[in-house]
Parts: structure tokens; C-alpha cells; sequence
């Protein structure tokens, strides 16, 4: 499939991907809604009109809307028929929109001119714990080797309710924190906390996916086998978190404000679509969950990922590189469960995956990791070392997809720099 765009070979926005974002430009301040395509934007504002076929000729306001969620909330059919639309408008062998100069000039705007903004409006964020590998990581440093998984984490996917106002989209600076902290060495239940910022800040690398399809009522549930139906695309997401706050707070209920500082995604929605051309079978599971979690379809990706760590001033040095097929429980698993009691959802929820680690240590998706909880730095060019972050370091996360025709998607950068405690 060629594109009379043209798409330099290692750029993350090929005619397989077609993501989704909201932008503005020098030539509209307003928010639009665009894809993605080589280094430009596609403005669907401009090009709604020509969404004429008959499952779309109804619904082409949504592409004049300033978010997703109208979008989000059609239901795949009309998702795969928006996406097949724009690449047919793409392709060099349509004329409609290539031949049209003055259409054209008001369409693509150049990424680079583009400031991009939240793609939809989060009404409520859930993280789970959906990673094997850290979550026996962080079993062994806080309970042993003897005990590193609690007993319900093979049977169910762990998670909890993050704080949606604070997810913030790429490029956005997040400040380190204050709150109680144990003081340095003291185990909890030992002495009393004191209060200061945060001397323990961390990233964690995750994935996260927009919820569609129309709303769900209040006791109903989600099928896990037709799950998909409710997923829409996928972005990349920094988890910040304060450990040592995180260390205090946690028990009983588990994470609070070490987390709810803010939490960082990528500007481009890569859908479920597209990224289908990367299955790979799903981690076998023992035990076998129970049926309402139970799909026979893989439903796990091939998405390489990678971390950047770059100190102010200084070289940017790629401190690890995962991959998503290592997570146990799949996103059908985490949304059947998250609606089992009968939670109700809305287009534009957002789901994320928890720290996505691999099986060795340079595949760790978080700082507490790669250092082993501050008990070995991890190097850094130019000679810098880190055993938890420092103020205005920056930090990038990626993803992307290849296939054995050296054919690409990707989600683009997930960047965001820790800066000072606002005084």
C-alpha cells in the first residue's frame, strides 16, 4: 500500500499505522483531530466531507469534534470503515484529495509546526499490575524470594484507580513531589515518618488503551471474547511515582498520592487495527483463569519498546529495551475483569497496563529495577550515573512494530522532564 505522502523508511507513521491525535497549528488555533501520516497531519476537519460512504455519511461531525471520544463511542464497524476511507484518500492511485492542490494545502500540516494536545477527555483511568516478571521483581525486594507473588496475582488482573485528571500528554514537565517518607533506612512500622520531597523519583514504562464502543450500563458486563469490541487503540505511558512516598502510603489500599503527580501518554492513538498485523500468542497462564477470563485467540503484541534517560545537559543513553509480549494478563483480560462486578464504562476510559518488564535485567521497566532498588547505579554516557531520577532529567519512552517486510508502525515518543519541587 503506497501513499502519494511520502514516508521516509524508519518513520513510525506508515500507511499501516493511520493513528489518531488532536492538534492545533499555525494555521487553526482551534483543536482538531488528525492522523498521522510520514511527517505530516492529516486535518479530518477539512476532509470530513468526503467521509460520503454509507456508514460514515451520518457521522462525519464527529471528525469536526475537538477530542475523540464521538469517534471513540461508533463501534469498530465504522472505526475499520474511517480507517480504510483515509488510506484509500492516501494512496497514490486516488486522485481525490492528491489532485486537489487547494484541498491539500488546507488538509496536511507538518508535524513540526503542530502542538499536539490530549487526544480524548478521561473520565476515569484504571492501572493494573499486569507484568510477571515486575511484579516478582518488586515481591522479591519488599517480601523475599520465598514470597514474591501474593496469592490472588495469578488469578486475577491486579489494579487500581488512578487519578484521570492528572494524565498529561507528551512534553509536559512533571515537578517532583513533597509528602511523608519513612526516613532513609527505616522500615515501615518502625519510627515515625518526617516530611520533605521525594528523594526516590521514577518512571515506569507501560502501555495504555482508550475504551469505545457506546457507554456500558451500570451492571453490565464485558464478555471477554468480545472485549475488542470495547478496546480502541493503544498509546505509551509514563507512570511517574514517588517510591519512597509510595513506600508509606501504600499499605493497606495501595497506591495514592505517590502516583497521582501526574502520569504522561503519547500523543498518537495507534488502533487495535492496525496493531492486529503484530499478534503473538498470549504467556501461558497457570492456573487457568476463570471462564469469564478465559479467550482462546491471542490477543498479545509484538511491540518493541525502549527507555531514554537524558540528564540536563547531558547524552541521551537508552537504559533498557522490553517488549509488551511479555505481560501475563492480556487488555480482553483486564476490561472483562474490570466490568465483572458491573462497572460501567465510557469511550475515552483509559486502561494501562502496569511497568511492562522483561525476564532480564536490561529489559526492567522502572528505575527501582534497573537499579534493584538503589543497590547498583545504572551508567549513563558522559560518565553519569542514576539510581533514581534527578531534577531535569528527561525521560522518552517508544514503542514500534516490524514485520519480516521491514515494514513499520510505531506510537511515536512519550517524553516528559522531572523538574524541582514548586517552592
Amino acid at each position: 500500500m503506497k501513499s502519494f505522502v511520502e514516508i521516509p523508511s524508519d518513520c513510525d507513521f506508515s500507511m499501516l499505522n493511520i493513528p489518531y491525535g488532536v492538534f492545533t497549528s499555525p494555521k487553526n488555533s482551534e483543536r482538531h483531530i488528525g492522523v498521522a501520516i510520514g511527517e505530516l497531519i492529516l486535518d479530518l476537519n477539512v476532509i470530513a466531507h468526503l467521509f460520503d460512504s454509507p456508514l460514515l455519511v451520518h457521522h462525519q461531525h464527529v471528525f469536526k469534534e475537538s477530542t475523540l471520544n464521538s469517534f471513540m463511542s461508533l463501534g469498530r464497524p465504522l472505526w475499520i470503515q474511517t480507517r480504510q476511507t483515509i488510506q484509500s484518500l492516501l494512496s497514490k492511485d486516488n486522485p481525490t484529495l492528491q489532485n486537489n492542490t487547494e484541498l491539500r494545502e488546507k488538509a496536511f500540516v507538518k508535524q513540526s509546526d503542530a502542538t499536539m494536545h490530549m487526544p480524548a477527555t478521561i473520565g476515569d483511568y484504571t492501572d493494573f499490575f499486569s507484568s510477571k516478571y515486575h511484579a516478582t521483581n518488586t515481591g522479591i525486594m519488599f517480601r523475599g524470594v520465598d514470597n514474591p507473588l501474593l496469592p490472588n496475582w495469578k488469578h486475577i488482573p491486579v489494579g487500581y484507580h488512578g487519578r484521570a485528571s492528572s494524565v498529561v500528554i507528551s512534553g509536559t514537565s512533571i515537578h517532583r513531589p513533597v509528602g511523608q517518607i519513612l526516613p532513609p533506612g527505616a522500615k515501615f512500622g518502625e519510627c515515625d515518618p518526617i516530611f520533605e520531597s521525594s528523594k526516590t523519583m521514577d518512571f515506569e514504562l507501560e502501555m495504555a488503551f482508550f475504551v469505545g464502543g457506546p457507554p456500558t450500563k451500570l451492571g453490565q458486563r464485558i464478555d471477554v471474547k468480545s472485549a475488542d469490541d470495547h478496546i480502541f487503540g493503544m498509546v505509551l505511558m509514563n507512570d511517574w511515582s514517588a517510591r519512597d512516598i509510595q513506600k508509606w502510603e501504600y499499605q493497606p489500599l495501595g497506591p495514592f498520592t505517590a502516583k497521582n503527580l501526574g502520569t504522561t501518554i503519547s500523543p498518537w492513538v495507534v488502533t487495535m487495527e492496525a496493531l492486529k498485523q503484530f499478534i503473538v500468542p498470549n504467556m501461558e497462564q497457570d492456573p487457568k483463569p476463570f471462564d469469564y477470563l478465559k479467550h482462546d485467540d491471542p490477543y498479545n503484541f509484538d511491540i518493541k519498546l525502549e527507555i531514554e534517560l537524558k540528564p540536563k545537559g547531558g547524552y541521551p543513553t537508552v537504559i533498557s529495551r522490553g517488549n509488551y509480549r511479555t505481560l501475563y494478563w492480556t487488555s480482553k483480560q483486564q476490561l472483562a475483569h474490570h466490568t465483572i462486578t458491573g462497572c460501567n464504562l465510557n469511550p475515552g476510559d483509559l486502561m494501562a497496563t502496569g511497568t511492562i518488564s522483561g525476564d532480564s535485567s536490561d529489559s526492567f521497566g522502572s528505575m527501582l529495577e534497573l537499579s534493584w532498588m538503589g543497590s547498583k547505579p545504572v551508567n549513563l554516557k558522559g560518565g553519569q550515573q542514576r539510581k533514581f531520577l534527578q531534577d531535569f532529567d528527561t525521560v522518552t519512552l517508544r514503542g514500534y512494530c516490524e514485520n519480516d517486510k521491514d515494514e513499520r508502525i510505531g506510537f511515536g515518543e512519550c517524553v516528559g522532564t522531572l523538574l524541582p519541587v514548586i517552592q
